[in-house]
């Protein structure tokens, strides 16, 4: 057991601290856990096939339609799941959204083994419409259930299941097809073992507490609930995202997430089926790596939020904009030689190191995006709302890039050119948002949090 602490008022106004016991199955790093597990179940062996190239198969653009269907329906579901929050709960909502990435494993197994092509389409469908709510469920989570002070930790050690997932996928799809130095499709056995394991996922969601039943050391309560009626909702949710803050991220955002179809079609294209599987496997392994130090970094609440939030955002700005210089310089030449790289080949280095290095600003990227969100946010409710849009913004840009690189000629070079493009177009506007976290009397975000806080529960008392 955990000892934490009550705050129990005092006179004068203060408050006194008084220690109570926290269950361990109630506590906030039990409920990450269940939420990684969930997270490496779902996404993250969807990222695991695809992080080979293509699901997998040896041509992209089959796969990459399929995976651009998913993300049209996800902006769909994404938007809809504050609504079905309300009736559901957030553990509803986590275990609905489990549910379709089965059937997408399933119609790449069978396009695998036996050339069937309709369960791709179909797989996807069944993917977009629940993986929209499970990753705008899971990210109001990630944010809404810790406390302030370690949510950086928190969504570092959360998404780090997320890679798992990839790691652990990669390390089987080398096992199986270390042999293969040439191009083309890996193993059928693996879609078996996924199948599997994305449907014990489902199951495992039903463990998550409540946010009424979290525990957090602080003593402090979560909240993470929805009081207006669906239609309300739909109306407040959309008037959020033409808020001034939100679309000045939406370009940031996308130069974020458009990266992963550009990366995972560069891995397909370039490189043979064990160099891919190797590609799967070490990308993960740097990526959690990576997004551990920005979630330790975020989380120095001796260094001023400004100072956090300003020298993240440069590294990161900084690390991408020279990885998309190296990988436009690189797939001009491809697009002219048309190499098949092993590691065995002349050239593997500096083809493969800037696969693994995107697929770690990804991460960084995703790190960061719940960090501004959990900025951004003034309530409860409009943390799930934000988590909707930042999510439902995220599947808008990944149908538009995987759509395109459906396009051979675009899945060749021009999704490289048009990211490296996107992110100079993001610096600004994401700077006008960056540069005003801890403006406000240079506040950390714990004390803005605490505020927000007080106040939620000074109206909740003044209404009853």
């Amino acid at each position: 057991m955990a000892d934490v602490t009550e705050a129990a008022p005092q006179s004068g106004g203060e408050t006194e601290q008084k220690p109570v016991q926290v269950k361990w199955y109630r506590s906030v790093f039990y409920n990450a856990t269940i939420l990684g597990l969930c997270s490496f179940a779902a996404p993250g062996l969807w990222g695991a096939m695809n992080s080979l190239g293509a699901g997998g198969s040896q041509s992209p653009y089959l796969v990459n339609t399929g995976n651009a269907l998913t993300f049209c329906l996800m902006i769909i579901s994404c938007w809809l799941t504050s609504s079905i929050v309300k009736y559901i709960g957030i553990t509803g909502a986590l275990f609905v959204g489990t549910i379709g990435y089965a059937p997408y494993s399933a119609g790449l197994y069978l396009n695998n083994r036996y050339g069937v092509e309709w369960l791709v389409i179909v797989g996807a469908a069944f993917c977009g419409i629940s993986a929209g709510i499970f990753w705008a469920a899971e990210t109001a989570i990630a944010i809404a259930y810790p406390e302030p002070r370690n949510r950086g930790r928190m969504v570092a050690y959360w998404l780090t299941w997320t890679r798992i997932g990839q790691i652990l996928g990669g390390a089987i799809n080398l096992g199986l097809n270390a042999d293969r130095n040439q191009a083309g499709k890996v193993s059928y056995t693996v879609y078996i073992v996924f199948i599997a394991l994305q449907s014990s996922g489902t199951l495992v969601a039903l463990l998550l507490n409540r946010p009424s039943k979290v525990q957090r050391r602080d003593g402090t309560p979560v909240q993470l609930i929805i009081y207006d009626n669906p239609w309300q909702e739909i109306k407040t949710t959309t008037k959020t995202f033409l808020t001034k803050k939100f679309l000045l991220i939406v370009l940031w955002i996308g130069q974020g997430v458009y990266s992963e179809a550009v990366f995972f079609t560069y891995n397909a294209l370039w490189f043979s089926v064990r160099a891919r599987a190797l590609g799967s496997f070490l990308s993960g392994i740097v990526a959690v790596i990576c997004g551990n130090l920005l979630g330790l970094w975020l989380d120095q609440h001796q260094i001023s939020l400004r100072t956090r939030s300003r020298r993240a955002f440069a590294v990161i700005m900084t690390l991408q904009g020279a990885w998309w210089l190296w990988l436009t310089i690189n797939v001009t030449e491809y697009r002219r030689t048309q190499p098949v790289f092993d590691w065995t080949d002349p050239g593997f280095g500096r083809a493969f190191g800037v696969f693994v290095l995107l697929v770690s600003g990804f991460q960084l990227n995703y790190n960061f995006s719940y960090f501004i969100i959990g900025q951004i946010s003034s309530s409860p409710q409009e943390t799930i709302r934000l988590a909707a849009l930042l999510r439902g913004t995220e599947s808008a840009w990944q149908a538009v890039s995987y759509g395109l690189n459906a396009v051979p000629v675009i899945a060749a070079v021009g999704g490289p050119y048009i990211n490296f493009g996107l992110w100079g177009a993001s610096l600004l506007p994401a700077w006008l948002v960056i540069k005003d976290f801890g403006a406000d009397g240079d506040k950390s975000d714990l004390e803005s949090h605490a505020e927000i806080q007080g106040e939620d529960l000074r109206k909740d008392e003044s209404s009853n």
